[in-house]
């Protein structure tokens, strides 16, 4: 688009920055998932995914050794002990919550129980010289500061503990067949709905359109039901099926839509050469309508791969069918406050969407406009 004077329109940079916010939009969440996947629970709990890579300060409170643990020391008694953990640096330390850095490192205080002293690192020392009777620690506030940490053991754990693995096999299982199936199904009707004259061909294409709006929710108990009548009952020949038949409509339509669109000139040629309709469409229209398969393919796999609902009732309950969806319900319910688990959860179960969608992406909107605008 341009203007009089053969610049770019207006138009076109508020185009292009709102695709720039919503791309950074998009991208953001995702990568504070993916950084969030690889922190403690600590980590997560202390800090934002925006300062993974700095060292965070925290406070905290921890309890000294009680009487039990007292050593004669000398002429008298001392409880040692030690107040950081792994990866962590004393910044300041005291004994009230009002003033939890009123001493620095090295630095000591009397208390009621004795002297009491903190090292720089992380090492307590409390004397007297009286043997010491209480039975409930000193509480010792202690400002550290720690050090960046990523692990792999959130993903080790969803995969072999929480059973993820196998939810992600489950789901593969589940989601290439039924991607695979419409889109063979579909290609054949919509070459025919396009190109071949019969009989209540119209008929056929607003049944179609009219099953579109259809909620496959209407669908569920009575497909459920045929399904148990004639044996198929719960499993993934059901789930396919089943899939196959919500996932056909919007199939048909969209690659009808584009191979109506082909030059009717190549396929009028080609018919005068002798060329059945099947050679026509398995050497000309399939290679030609790839971008509309492609972009159904996109559909079709996102919408399998993220449902819960259809596998619930076609596939079952039992931790050994659960599909990823399935498994971040249960852990929702079970682990809902662990965050580092449900975040590698919830980026191993969109890894494989991305990956689709950035390899096919560009025949997306190919594919669509393609349908969209033509038609017969």
């Amino acid at each position: 688009m341009t203007g009089y004077a053969g610049q770019k329109s207006t138009l076109v940079w508020v185009v292009n920055l709102a695709a720039a916010v919503l791309v950074v939009l998009w991208t953001i969440p995702t990568l504070g998932l993916l950084v969030t996947s690889f922190r403690t629970g600590d980590q997560i709990a202390t800090s934002g995914w925006w300062k993974a890579p700095f060292a965070s300060e925290q406070t905290g409170f921890v309890r000294s050794g009680t009487a039990a643990d007292q050593v004669p020391d000398g002429d008298g008694y001392a409880i040692t002990g030690n107040v950081l953990t792994e990866g962590q640096t004393l910044r300041a330390w005291g004994t009230s919550s009002r003033a939890p850095d009123a001493f620095a490192a090295g630095e000591s205080t009397q208390i009621d129980e004795g002297d009491l002293s903190v090292a720089q690192d992380g090492t307590y020392r409390l004397t007297s010289d009286t043997a010491f009777e209480f039975t409930r620690g000193v509480r010792l506030f202690v400002t550290a500061q720690t050090q960046p940490e990523f692990t792999t053991q959130n993903y080790v754990s969803v995969i072999k503990a929480q059973g993820l693995g196998q939810a992600f096999l489950n789901t593969m299982t589940v989601t290439i067949p039924a991607t695979v199936i419409p889109i063979l199904i579909a290609a054949f009707a919509a070459y025919a709905l396009a190109w071949m004259e019969f009989p209540g061909r119209a008929l056929l294409i607003a049944a179609v359109v009219g099953l579109l709006v259809v909620p496959l929710q209407l669908a569920l108990i009575p497909l459920l039901k045929l399904h148990n009548d004639i044996g198929l009952g719960k499993g993934y020949l059901g789930i396919w099926l089943a899939h196959t038949g919500f996932g056909l409509p919007l199939a048909i339509y969209l690659l009808r839509n584009y191979m109506v669109g082909l030059p009717r000139e190549i396929i009028e040629s080609a018919r005068v050469d002798g060329a059945s309709d099947f050679a026509i469409f398995r050497r000309i229209i399939l290679p030609l309508s790839f971008p509309a398969l492609a972009s159904f393919a996109i559909f079709q796999f996102l919408w399998v791969w993220n449902d819960l609902l259809v596998a619930t009732v076609f596939l079952g309950n039992r931790k050994s069918e659960l599909v990823m969806t399935g498994v971040l319900r249960e852990l929702l319910g079970s682990r809902g406050g662990n965050w580092e688990i449900l975040a590698a959860s919830a980026f191993i179960s969109i890894a494989v969407p991305l990956i689709v969608f950035f390899a096919m992406q560009k025949y997306l909107v190919r594919g669509l406009l393609a349908g969209s605008v033509k038609g017969g």
